[in-house]
């Protein structure tokens, strides 16, 4: 990668978490980048349109461009289309938020929802967010369909979530995750207390044709004090229906078909026993 464009790609993911804008001089020290040459890099991306300067503070921020780039992909993309029907259908019948995920590489981002609860307590993050694989439901629901050796490369990649950032139960060593990992793969579907977010529980199942590699993770979510343990244990069966009728409905998505796996995308099914490794 040229380092121009490294500059910018790190300078438009740098301004996702700031919808007010952020000055040049944050930008610049925050991403190693002298003053002067990300000056002209942010000019260079406002005139391609994907980087706007706010009139009164002089500020960065981006424009709509590259949302509307992502939205109408997802849209040509047929994804929403053969999704959105099988997880209205879930969220109606578990009353509680509903997310599908897509695999993207090493990425798991989310793409489409359906909000099931009609009053009390809402969760509803961001779309396009990705998650945390090592305290997500959605992620660890995937990880579990990876070979120990693989699920740890792709956790230390991205890094470990600390919990003073997610929930207090989420894993702070691959020992414990690995663990949390074993547990789901039993059951068939991930479970998650106080993990992802505090007062969150969640629950997981990935999408794959048998042993295929896993292209999306359907996601159940909801306060932890409504969604228990108890009644997501009752809902597993509706949800690994609604990963097998997408699975199989898929196909008709390039999003959802298993080359979309990326990098790493050989290396998909969990051994029956793996090799046991020096975790910290």
């Amino acid at each position: 990668m040229s380092g121009a464009l490294e500059k910018s790609l790190a300078i438009l993911e740098y301004l996702t978490d700031y919808p007010d804008g952020a000055a040049l001089v944050q930008i610049s020290t925050e991403l190693n980048q002298l003053r002067s040459g990300c000056h002209r890099t942010l000019h260079e991306l406002i005139k391609y349109g994907y980087v706007r300067q706010l009139p009164q503070r002089g500020d960065y921020a981006l424009t709509t461009k590259m949302a509307s780039m992502g939205l109408s992909f997802l849209s040509k993309s047929g994804v929403v289309d053969i999704a959105q029907p099988v997880i209205n259908r879930l969220a109606q019948a578990t009353e509680e938020l509903v997310r599908l995920a897509i695999v993207d590489g090493e990425r798991l981002t989310l793409v489409a929802k359906a909000q099931g609860a009609k009053s009390g307590l809402l969760y509803d993050p961001d779309m396009g967010l990705d998650l945390r694989l090592s305290c997500s439901a959605a992620g660890q629901a995937w990880l579990m369909t990876l070979s120990e050796d693989l699920a740890i490369e792709y956790v230390t990649h991205q890094g470990i979530g600390d919990p003073k950032h997610y929930g207090p139960n989420a894993p702070t060593s691959f020992k414990a995750l690995l663990k949390m990992l074993n547990d789901h793969r039993k059951r068939g579907f991930s479970i998650i207390q106080d993990t992802y977010a505090p007062g969150m529980n969640s629950m997981a199942v990935p999408v794959r044709k048998g042993d295929e590699s896993t292209t999306g993770v359907i996601v159940i979510a909801g306060p932890s004090s409504r969604l228990t343990v108890k009644r997501m244990v009752q809902f597993g069966p509706m949800l690994l229906h609604a990963a097998e009728e997408l699975a199989l409905s898929g196909s008709a998505s390039p999003l959802l078909r298993s080359a979309n796996v990326g990098t790493w995308g050989n290396v998909v099914e969990a051994p029956a026993r793996s090799r046991v490794r020096s975790l910290r």
